[in-house]
């Protein structure tokens, strides 16, 4: 299942469950060449290495900065239909790869869109390559990746802070397919925007409850508790990305640990985007660990951090004291907390027990 082909021994060596990743920051450098070259696409970088040079960061930077990488190849990808299709695929490859034996990968149709949808990103000309369209392509390339690498893909579809006419056409785009791969509805971008400024995400957010549209919302990654707080009792968030920021409210933080809920964690790019002091020793994380919080473990975008999930486990295992156990505990915890239907989700869980050598009972 896993791919040792590096000679570094995995961290942790047991079928993962991971479900906070990007599917446009987790994209093959390669795949990106290969497609420029195709149609015709000239870029600043002609190998893999000069490419890696544009699009990741290796030291923290800030958010805007993090998120300037994605000029560098979105316009690649965007509006093209055999790309889309291809980088779901190949995406699950990588996960299996990775010994991940289900993953909820997340995107927003409308940036990879260039028709029925305003404004066109990327500085893409008009074509007719709708949303809609864009998402039936992404759960082709999962729907493929998954009879051919045996693993379990579904998606989440984002809406966007800064673009909330968006997102009444997200939450129908998740009604539409949530028999065909889309598991949830998700809130990226600038923490900043607020729901009260922008009511479109809320009444998104109060549509998707009506119709049982599972929800995750990013908050308290860059943001104070107070984005963790409206995400939480405006959107009825199920789920919170990331969440570092939580533990500096107390009250509300109680409050989830009893309500159980469930942080997205993403240790390298909590690092790397200036959201969490640089010194993993001093990460919220631990503070999640010691009190048992529900969170999993996830690499958010791999393609921009230079990442595996490996290196989460790693960082976590040499800079947090996680023992193997703790993993365990980690991804259960994350199977439990999955947007599967119940009974694909006691399958899941019943192939991580079966993995871990545990019986049911001993469930954390």
């Amino acid at each position: 299942m896993a791919d040792n082909s590096n000679n570094q021994q995995e961290t942790f060596n047991k079928p993962k469950v991971e479900l906070h990743v990007h599917l446009d920051g987790a994209i093959r450098l390669e795949t990106i060449l290969d497609i420029a070259k195709k149609r015709g696409i000239a870029l600043p970088a002609d190998t893999v290495q000069e490419m890696v040079q544009l699009c990741t960061v290796s030291e923290p930077a800030t958010l805007t900065e993090f998120l300037s990488k994605f000029n560098h190849y979105m316009h690649v990808v965007a509006g093209d239909r055999e790309a889309i299709k291809r980088i779901a695929y190949e995406f699950v490859e990588t996960k299996a790869k990775e010994g991940v034996i289900y993953v909820e990968v997340r995107y927003s149709p409308h940036l990879l869109a260039n028709s029925s949808v305003d404004p066109i990103a990327w500085n893409q000309k008009e074509g007719d390559l709708t949303p809609d369209e864009v998402v039936s392509l992404v759960n082709q390339g999962l729907s493929e990746g998954e009879k051919a690498f045996n693993i379990k893909a579904r998606s989440i579809l984002c809406c966007m802070r800064h673009m909330p006419n968006w997102s009444m056409d997200v939450v129908e785009l998740c009604k539409k397919y949530r028999n065909d791969g889309v598991v949830a509805i998700d809130l990226a971008g600038d923490e900043s925007l607020n729901c009260e400024a922008y009511p479109g995400h809320r009444k998104a957010y109060e549509e998707a409850v009506r119709s049982g549209i599972h929800r995750t919302v990013h908050a308290g990654e860059v943001g104070p508790p107070s984005v963790v707080r409206e995400a939480v009792e405006v959107l009825k968030a199920e789920r919170i990305g990331h969440g570092y920021h939580t533990v500096e409210d107390q009250t509300l933080y109680k409050q989830l640990l009893e309500q159980n809920m469930h942080f997205e964690v993403c240790p390298i790019s909590s690092k790397l985007t200036g959201a969490c002091d640089p010194d993993f020793t001093k990460h919220p994380l631990i503070r999640f660990k010691e009190d048992k919080a529900n969170f999993s473990l996830n690499t958010d975008d791999p393609l921009i951090f230079n990442s595996t999930l490996d290196t989460d486990y790693r960082t976590v295992q040499k800079y947090m004291g996680f023992t193997e156990e703790e993993f365990k505990r980690v991804n259960i915890n994350s199977a439990n907390s999955s947007f599967l239907p119940e009974k694909e989700k006691k399958d899941l869980l019943n192939r991580l027990y079966e993995a871990y050598g545990m019986m049911k009972s001993t469930s954390f």
